[in-house]
């Protein structure tokens, strides 16, 4: 059988045979009730939504099963292969244990470095104590490693720069007296991959587990001496298995579009950078270590250059005096029926100033059929609408304020999605409660 059409075959074993099938199901329902949540806080704040959660959810399993393909294809390819006692499977155990010490160090560059770092250990003390030399516990291949991590943030970079954007949520911070507005972008994937595991031909207890692979002549890509003498000396098969990618990143100088794309770049060049630097561990112990370390500061070092970055850039969503930014518009509000987005400025309402959403929202209500916006749209022509608000609709536009009341701000540093949502939702009711407090009042006058 060829090898690239068993490795896909294998990948389609993980999404449609048990036990691995209930797997995807369960990280696919998790991903919609995270996806649900997200949807509940665009409509608190906006009024309506961006996205809808079985978008969310299906692109982030339709592109993962796809990038998984194209991630299996490419390891197999090179010819990344793991011996059965490898411990291997010690890389996603270490990346739960970093996801509860601190949520982005999940990435597959930290888990990596730790592994090898404990291998080449291994191999260190087994200088002093023989014994070890037949160990084993952690016999992996650190090249093939390395290149199992540089391919995974490939293919993490290009669904960055195609799907990196979706769900975004608004957020706003205080700098130098101004309010900005910006994103926090957060996506997950699930990727089904296939691996290639060698099984020692002598090892009758491992021998009918395996399958052997007809390889065609150009394979492998890459060469290497201890991937070579495993394959030689082995019975090699593929297994699939499930990994989950993901990203998130704040910005407050770009669209959540151009930070995908920006973040998509860097992690693409990250991963394609570690698979050359990799080839150092061909040269024995001494090239694995400039490895091992390396992964993990390049990605560090990749992280601190969009920090510096952002920092550099201006800002691009700030309400000035000429009007109010648009920072986010749902998909069924009004406004878009009259070519205006994202970064389009709202400079009037009845010829008069307002300073915060509060206030559009007061006057709408005041005005709902004799409405009249004076709007700069974001190739900056300028237009006024005739606007009739429906009383039973949210304005359906989150506009940048020029400044907030302390008791309007809602933290979300160190706070949980839950308790963001629930203050969210107490402040929603209490403007709902005062809006009803005032027509009681304007009705008792009458």
């Amino acid at each position: 059988m060829n090898l690239l059409t068993y490795t896909l075959k294998n990948v389609a074993g993980a999404i449609i045979t048990p036990p691995l099938v209930f797997f995807l199901i369960t990280l696919a329902v998790m991903l919609h009730l995270k996806n649900r949540k997200i949807i509940a806080m665009q409509k608190l704040i906006l009024g309506g939504s961006v996205n809808s959660s079985i978008e969310l959810t299906l692109s982030q399993l339709v592109l993962g099963i796809i990038a998984g393909s194209i991630g299996s294809l490419i390891l197999t390819s090179l010819g990344v292969v793991f011996s059965w006692n490898s411990g291997i499977a010690y890389l996603f155990v270490i990346s739960i244990i970093l996801m509860f010490v601190k949520p982005r160090l999940i990435c597959f560059s930290y888990s990596a470095a730790i592994l090898g770092a404990i291998c080449i250990l291994i191999k260190l003390i087994s200088i002093f104590v023989p014994e070890l030399k037949n160990s084993t516990i952690l016999n992996i291949d650190i090249f093939s490693l390395m290149i199992f991590v540089g391919v995974f943030h490939i293919i993490e970079g290009i669904l960055v720069l195609i799907d990196g954007d979706r769900g975004a949520v608004p957020i706003f911070t205080n700098k130098n007296g101004k309010i900005l507005g910006g994103y926090a972008l957060k996506r997950y994937w699930v990727l089904p991959i296939a691996i290639m595991i060698a099984v020692n031909m002598n090892n009758p207890s491992r021998i009918y587990t395996a399958e052997v692979i007809q390889n065609p002549n150009w394979w492998p890509l890459i060469k290497s001496s201890s991937a070579l003498s495993l394959i030689a000396s082995s019975v090699i098969s593929i297994f699939p298995f499930y990994a989950v990618l993901g990203y998130s990143s704040i910005t407050f100088t770009r669209s959540k579009r151009e930070k995908a794309i920006s973040s998509g770049y860097h992690i693409l060049i990250y991963g394609i950078t570690l698979i050359i630097i990799t080839q150092f561990a061909r040269f024995g112990i001494l090239g694995e270590i400039v490895v091992v370390f390396f992964a993990p500061l390049a990605h560090e070092f990749m992280l601190k250059l969009q920090i510096k970055s952002e920092e550099k850039r201006k800002p691009k969503f700030i309400s000035d005096e000429d009007g109010l930014m648009i920072l986010e518009i749902s998909t069924d509000s009004q406004l878009k029926e009259f070519g205006l987005d994202i970064g389009s400025k709202l400079l009037l309402v009845n010829n008069k100033n307002i300073n915060s959403q509060a206030e559009l929202c007061s006057m709408l209500k005041e005005n709902l059929y004799n409405t009249v916006l004076k709007v700069k749209d974001s190739k900056g022509t300028i237009k006024e609408i005739q606007f009739r608000h429906n009383r039973n609709a949210r304005f359906g536009v989150l506009l940048v304020p020029r400044n907030v009341d302390n008791e309007d701000v809602i933290s979300v540093k160190d706070s949980s999605f839950k308790n963001v949502l629930r203050e969210l939702r107490n402040s929603e009711y209490k403007e709902k409660y005062k809006d009803k407090e005032d027509k009681e009042d304007k009705n008792n006058k009458l």
